[in-house]
């Protein structure tokens, strides 16, 4: 950040209470609590220095905590079904100044109900904000609808002439609100008591980032935005990815076994897989693979791609942990794609984890990216096609 940047704070009011969606704001969603994905993507931002999460539930103060957040309790009277959210958004501005903070230049204010946000979108929502001369932004997604509504003697249309009917192409542009980013100077917010105010401008954001969770039916909406098509586009990977770990059963292969008259074991791989790990080797990353199993199928394998191989490893996490301390590298610098749920733990402490399409539920609930493609078919294959795709930063 230069010093010349604003100085900026992020909002994220979530109180406890929800009729429609009890629980709404913990729903696990895409591996992780709702209000989790908004406290990431408040942290990545370069010019925010501090996320705040407004909450009069402990159980959300504790996950807002483990993300990252600090906790401001929420007053009793403004926990309620009428309370706005400008009203929290003072309330954290005010305890601020009560410790002795001055208000920062901008409040970032996310809504965590709407967890679909790029990578970098918050940064490029304060920019936008910058670059018009702008008091006040919101976030918005092209709405390209001919309206209607309905009145006494029918219904008539709102933005367009029925006699006329345009082609999509020929309406003006028109935007609609999509409740996922607002970003304003706190003297807006004390002056007006709201958080729109002054020149506005308008953060247009993509299609996917309209859905938010406000009905039960949208969470399965949703995790398929977060995990579908494009999921990659929508994870914020590790800045250095220094190591790569694998299971071998149902990541490098499709999770059979072919067994002989004579008790020898075969499994099924891809070579397409084998080529992306040999791209990774020519880019310089160390690559590993760790199995509970003790097969000779394994070592013989790993020995073909070149692959570092860790047999019959009872407890994975402690092996990792203690191979992470001894080789000096940081838990977030490093990836695991794994399918089962003997690789949780792992998936737990690395800085990405990655799952094949076809892996436990669990898994798929927990991984950071779910891979289009399944074990021995191709997955890791994809996964190094990704991580080839982005420059790695030189030691």
């Amino acid at each position: 950040m230069s010093a010349a940047a604003p100085h900026a704070i992020a909002i994220i009011p979530a109180r406890g209470g929800s009729k429609r969606v009890p629980g709404k704001n913990l729903l696990p969603l895409a591996g992780r609590p709702l209000l989790a994905h908004s406290v990431q993507h408040a942290r990545e931002s370069k010019y925010v220095d501090t996320v705040y999460v407004s909450t009069d539930d402990p159980a959300i103060a504790e996950v807002a905590q483990s993300a990252g957040a600090e906790v401001i309790e929420r007053s009793p009277d403004l926990a309620g079904d009428e309370a706005t959210s400008e009203s929290a958004l003072l309330e954290v501005l005010d305890t601020r100044v009560a410790r002795g903070l001055t208000d920062p230049d901008l409040v970032v204010f996310l809504q965590c109900t709407s967890p679909v946000r790029r990578p970098g979108e918050v940064d490029r929502a304060v920019e936008r904000l910058l670059s018009g001369g702008a008091d006040s932004l919101i976030s918005v997604a092209g709405d390209a609808a001919l309206l209607w509504q309905a009145d006494g003697d029918g219904a008539r249309a709102v933005n367009w002439d029925p006699a006329k009917r345009p082609r999509e192409q020929e309406l003006s542009a028109q935007y609609r609100e999509n409740g996922s980013i607002y970003v304003f100077r706190p003297e807006v917010l004390r002056e007006s008591g709201n958080r729109l105010g002054g020149r506005i401008a308008l953060h247009v954001m993509d299609y996917w980032s309209q859905f938010q969770l406000d009905e039960p039916e949208d969470r399965e909406l949703l995790e398929w935005i977060l995990r579908g098509p494009g999921s990659w586009a929508r994870v914020q990977l590790p800045e250095r990815l220094d190591l790569v770990l694998m299971d071998f059963d149902g990541v490098l292969t499709d999770n059979r076994v072919t067994v002989s008259q004579t008790g020898e074991e075969s499994v099924s791989c891809d070579r397409s897989d084998g080529w992306g790990i040999a791209r990774m080797h020519d880019a310089g990353m160390r690559m590993a693979v760790v199995s509970t199993e003790a097969n000779p199928v394994v070592e013989a394998r790993c020995r073909k791609l070149q692959l570092t191989c860790y047999q019959d490893v009872a407890d994975k996490r402690a092996f990792v942990e203690q191979l992470l301390k001894d080789e000096g590298i940081p838990p977030s610098a490093v990836a695991y794609v794994g399918n089962d749920v003997n690789d949780l733990e792992v998936m737990g402490v690395v800085g990405l984890s990655v799952a094949p399409c076809d892996s436990h539920p669990d898994v798929l609930a927990a991984a950071d990216v779910v891979l289009s493609r399944p074990g021995g078919r191709g997955a890791v294959r994809e996964f190094c096609d990704h991580v080839l795709g982005r420059p790695q930063p030189s030691t």
